[in-house]
């Protein structure tokens, strides 16, 4: 395919799940690649993504303007993928998804960068009134669009692919408990796999869609959240019985994950979002501000979701001739 001329790019958050995909498609695309990230000594992975020097770590925190400054110092491009599932310490959904969002978007405007894409999340303009999580992301679009106009940004939906954070967490618990809570059972989801997430990315960094513009990304499948938790159970061979659980109940047992000392299992702000359909509008595809831009045609669950879920099998890899062969 035809190449652009090589740009110097760089991606915040770029050593995370969709991150690492956005570099390798960077770097397969001939562009100089720095990955912005709080610890670069924790990022040395992400140099294999290139030939020798094309790609590097550089370290980074949003909420530190002179860091984000530099970060951007000379940058061409610019894609910010830096986001947090629950507020801790000085991490909070202010500080990084407003505050910290707002500082890339300055930045990048006044290195003179041609281009900035931001990640969002699905759903958040329904869900702003119930989550806070929702409510900070929304505020984070408004700042980059009016520091940075000319901006792309990205909705996806919850997302599927090996090392993913949702369909991975589901297998880990049917093999660890007999019984899976089922929280807003029927709220509708729109999974989407994250290597057609990274190629629409890559693809607005390089000026190929109207910019300016806010993208809803879902899968081909709509599915209920207890459709989804079935799914998992069968790419998992595993029968568990599922425990619908009201709201109210389920953010009384998200209480004590709130102190103590490591990453929760879920949270209160997260059982209202599962309230909340994530699906692609109406107007986002009446307007062509999906896939379709792109001209992406994305991959089914079906196709990537047995790739990965075997291991979480009775017997792990020694059940994956098992397993559900991929609709193709």
């Amino acid at each position: 395919m035809d190449r652009l001329e090589p740009k110097l790019v760089t991606v915040f958050g770029g050593a995370g799940f969709v991150g690492t995909q956005i570099v390798q498609l960077l770097a397969r695309n001939g562009h100089r690649v720095r990955v912005a990230v709080r610890r670069p000594n924790l990022a040395g992975q992400v140099k294999m993504f290139g030939s020798v020097g094309q790609v590097q770590p550089i370290q980074a925190n949003v909420r530190n303007l002179a860091s984000v400054q530099h970060a951007v110092r000379g940058a061409d491009l610019v894609i910010n993928l830096v986001g947090v599932g629950h507020s801790s310490g000085a991490q909070t959904f202010e500080a990084v998804h407003v505050d910290g969002a707002a500082n890339v978007a300055k930045a990048a405007k006044a290195a003179g960068a041609t281009a900035l894409v931001h990640m969002s999340a699905l759903g958040v303009d329904k869900a702003a009134e119930v989550s806070q999580y929702a409510a900070s992301k929304l505020a984070g679009e408004a700042a980059v669009l009016e520091a940075f106009p000319d901006a792309v940004i990205m909705r996806p939906s919850i997302l599927f692919g090996q090392g993913d954070g949702f369909f991975n967490l589901m297998g880990a618990l049917s093999r660890m408990f007999p019984v899976l809570p089922l929280i807003g059972g029927d709220t509708l989801f729109q999974p989407a796999y994250v290597g057609d997430v990274a190629e629409a990315f890559v693809m607005a960094a390089e000026g190929k869609v109207k910019t300016g513009r806010i993208y809803e990304l879902g899968g081909p499948q709509i599915e209920t959240y207890r459709q989804l938790m079935e799914r998992v159970q069968r790419e998992t061979a595993r029968k568990r019985p599922m425990l619908p659980l009201p709201a109210g109940i389920a953010k009384m047992m998200a209480l004590p994950f709130a102190i103590l000392p490591f990453k929760p299992l879920i949270t209160a702000d997260q059982v209202d979002l599962l309230g909340v359909d994530n699906v692609v509008s109406d107007v986002a595809i009446k307007d062509k501000r999906s896939f379709a831009a792109f001209g992406i045609a994305p991959v089914a669950m079906d196709t990537i979701l047995p790739t990965y879920m075997y291991r979480y099998r009775k017997y792990g890899q020694f059940d994956r001739d098992n397993a559900p062969a991929p609709i193709l």
